[in-house]
C-alpha cells in the first residue's frame, strides 16, 4: 500500500525519463523498486486520468513494442513543476516520519 498521493508522484517521476504507455509505467516502477512497487490497472489508469485532467501529463496514441495500439503519456511543463513540488513535500514527510521513528 502506498501513502495517499504517492502514486501520482511515482508516475510523474517515471515520466520524467520519457514517454511511456501504462504498462511501461507499471513495469518501470516494478523494476526500479526490485518488485516492491506493483501497481495494478485499477490504480494506475485512474491516476493517469487524474494527471491528464490536471494538465500534468498529455497523451497520444501510438504503437507499443509488440505493435499494439497504446496510449503514451508524456510529462508537461506543468507536470515537471508539480513533480518538483511533490518531491519536496514527500521528502519533508519522510524526514518527519524518520524523526518520529528514531526519537529516543
Amino acid at each position: 500500500d502506498l501513502l495517499p498521493g504517492t502514486l501520482d508522484l511515482l508516475i510523474l517521476g517515471a515520466l520524467a525519463h520519457g514517454s511511456k504507455h501504462g504498462y511501461g509505467i507499471a513495469e518501470h516502477l516494478k523494476t526500479l523498486s526490485a518488485d516492491v512497487l506493483q501497481v495494478g490497472e485499477s490504480s494506475l489508469y485512474p491516476a493517469l486520468q487524474r494527471l491528464l485532467l490536471n494538465g500534468w501529463v498529455q497523451a497520444e496514441w501510438g504503437l507499443s513494442e509488440n505493435n499494439r495500439r497504446a496510449r503514451y503519456y508524456t510529462l508537461t511543463a506543468s507536470g515537471r513543476k508539480q513533480l518538483r513540488t511533490e518531491r519536496g513535500e514527500f521528502d519533508k514527510m519522510i524526514l518527519a516520519i524518520q524523526k518520529v521513528l528514531h526519537a529516543t
